[in-house]
């Protein structure tokens, strides 16, 4: 035996100090890799809806319904199941409505919805081992918990000590605090481990919400999205990335994220807007009114989206011509207006601009920023890097977050693995080094960390500029099209001129040999492995499948954002993968938490079986494997005090 092998050993010794503690290890960890494999729930674009996000995550895309039929269907009505469902899922709300309905059988209500409880927790605890169960119970309740889900009445005296349980409970006044905390057991085992595949925020009103709640979840990775890159950018300090998020919460009428969420100071930017912009802005800047809410002054924002756009511009430009390596010269349009005309000259087209007022651009030098614009930058920079909120969620995207993620052989990314026109791995250079695939990946997420960690610096500042490159270059791979076409959308009638073309990768990846050949060059499986992905709402409506190349592509962003609905036709999809396989859920749109409390409304699903596998162990995962590796070693340790050459404790 080695002396560093011998010297690791000794060190595993201290925990496992005798031949019994190995061998009852060894048997709980072989017992563990032969439970069934838990479930993976996997949910992508959830730009800011937390309100239908948070139900999905209760009732665990519907599976806590199902789980409620099965168990149930012969001892509840249709209505007492949607009920009990409805507790499970808000059990605090709903417990102080079902008190006041049942306060002359208050009694008999708390028993029997216990009873239930504790039923239907067993199941959602099969699959587990009993240590892991009770690691998920909430303090104070392990034991009590712990006897109610694991005894037994076969027999009259265990029936007497089981009931005498629950009896007691009530009577000490109780039994509202167990219904509450088994209720968010079974939420908590309904879903093992959740992936989001990118794109928290922009659009909808509350992605702090969702990440708070993140923050909280008992296990959980991230893959960036684009809309994720560009708040990263914003909290390191990126003025460019700072305008983007500035312009697309005016643009969704989302400006209290910022102030009320986060303690961003925009006082400034308002003041600046309204002082600057004194015509009435053009109705492009006012195309997301109907998804406002009411009492908000929509010119005001509309004119805060368009300060946001120009000053965007201006400081994309200076990003621009920093890096020719971005290849991104034809983003550089200011110069390009014909400010007497009213027209704009394009790959040697002229063509007439839809908006004419530009009171904060100076014709002879269109890229530099004003006097008062350079305040109100310098003013946000300060308040974005000094938002003690934003900076935390933004640490919590690095600390649980990647640009691609391997887990139990599928690979999980936001966008896509850029290609060319050719259907070959696209080959980019950044600082003198030529990557492409996972290479360029890799180096893709070093870069966006040094974004955040390091010290100012030159390398700090590129690595902020390479953060804005992510969010509309190229060959980002999550935001996989030519170009972002921003000032055409807004200035621009021809709608060719505003058209963004999709990454080759989505033509490409059609084809079930060419996802196979991406996955070997993560190191996957092809056979077992797929890709996993969203960013591109899937138009089911227009007869679209998210299931592409045979099943080794899965694209899930099905429209939970609210201003995709109209073109996917759903409301948002869930991926699960359990013990069976794997299962695809389309929801259908949220009314409001308020509804579903009161009037027990839920999201109706609709299940589609993607893949169906002889039932999976954990052995056959990514974490049975981390046990098959700690079995050899205990083994190892095993033979060491067999041998004499580690001693055992006395």
């Amino acid at each position: 035996m080695e002396q560093q092998e011998l010297k690791y050993l000794k060190l595993l010794s201290e925990k496992f100090p005798t031949i019994q503690e190995v061998c009852t290890e060894i048997i709980n960890l072989k017992a563990i890799q032969n439970l069934p494999k838990s479930t993976e729930h996997f949910l992508s674009d959830l730009h800011g809806e937390y309100e239908s996000f948070l139900h999905i995550l209760k009732n665990a895309s519907g599976v806590i319904k199902t789980k409620i039929d099965e168990n149930f269907e012969y001892t509840m009505t249709s209505s007492e199941r949607r009920q009990f469902a409805t507790l499970i899922y808000y059990p605090e709300e709903k417990l102080k409505l079902l008190k006041e309905e049942n306060k002359d059988n208050l009694y008999e209500y708390y028993k029997i919805t216990l009873y239930r409880l504790i039923k239907l927790c067993k199941v959602v605890a099969s699959k587990y081992s009993r240590s892991k169960v009770r690691k998920a119970m909430p303090k104070g309740y392990e034991y009590i918990i712990d006897e109610l889900l694991h005894g037994s009445m076969d027999s009259e005296d265990k029936e007497t000590y089981y009931t005498q349980i629950i009896e007691s409970i009530i009577k000490l006044g109780r039994a509202e605090a167990f219904i509450i905390e088994i209720s968010k057991l079974i939420q908590q085992l309904s879903i093992d481990h959740l992936h989001i595949i990118g794109d928290i925020y922009d659009r909808g009103p509350g992605p702090d919400i969702i990440i708070d709640k993140l923050m909280k979840y008992h296990s959980i990775d991230i893959e960036w999205g684009n809309h994720d890159i560009v708040w990263m950018g914003a909290a390191c300090g990126n003025a460019a990335c700072i305008m983007n998020v500035i312009r697309i919460c005016a643009r969704y009428g989302n400006l209290s994220i910022l102030e009320e969420g986060y303690g961003i100071n925009i006082r400034k930017m308002t003041e600046f807007a309204k002082e600057q912009y004194t015509n009435k802005v053009a109705p492009i800047f006012h195309s997301h009114t109907e998804e406002f809410e009411e009492g908000l002054d929509i010119e005001l924002m509309g004119k805060m989206e368009k300060a946001a756009a120009i000053m965007q511009f201006k400081l994309e430009a200076e990003i621009i011509k920093r890096h020719p390596k971005y290849e991104m010269e034809d983003r550089l349009l200011l110069d390009k207006i014909n400010f007497k005309d009213g027209t704009i000259d394009i790959n040697g087209y002229t063509y007439k601009l839809l908006d004419t007022d530009f009171p904060t651009i100076d014709e002879e030098s269109p890229y530099e920023l004003s006097a008062k614009e350079k305040e109100v930058v310098e003013k946000l920079v300060k308040s974005f890097k000094n938002s003690e909120k934003l900076q935390k969620h933004i640490n919590f995207l690095y600390t649980k977050g990647s640009i691609y993620k391997i887990y139990n052989q599928n690979l999980l990314i936001h966008g896509c693995v850029p290609m060319n026109d050719l259907g070959e791995l696209v080959e980019v250079e950044f600082e003198n080094k030529k990557l492409k695939g996972k290479e360029y990946l890799d180096y893709i997420d070093e870069t966006a960390r040094k974004a955040f960690y390091l010290d100012e610096s030159d390398e700090k500042t590129n690595a902020m500029d390479f953060m804005w490159y992510l969010w509309c270059g190229k060959y980002s791979p999550i935001f996989c099209k030519n170009a972002m076409k921003t000032f055409e959308r807004y200035f621009l009638e021809d709608k060719n001129l505003r058209k963004e073309i999709k990454n080759p990768f989505y033509e490409f990846a059609q084809d079930e040999k060419v996802c196979k050949n991406i996955l070997k060059e993560f190191g996957i499986n092809e056979e077992e492995g797929r890709i996993i992905g969203g960013h591109m709402p899937v138009k089911l409506k227009d007869g679209e499948s998210p299931i592409k190349a045979n099943g080794k592509l899965l694209i899930i962003d099905g429209g939970l954002s609210k201003p995709y609905q109209k073109t996917t036709g759903i409301a948002g999809y869930t991926l699960i993968y359990n013990s069976y396989g794997l299962l695809l859920t389309a929801h259908e749109p949220f009314t409001s938490t308020e509804d579903a409390i009161i009037n027990e409304t839920d999201i109706h699903s609709t299940k589609q079986i993607v893949e169906k596998v002889e039932r999976k162990k954990i052995a056959d995962t990514d974490i049975g494997k981390k046990l098959e590796g700690q079995i050899q070693d205990l083994n190892k340790l095993l033979e060491a005090y067999k041998t004499g050459k580690i001693k055992q404790e006395e």
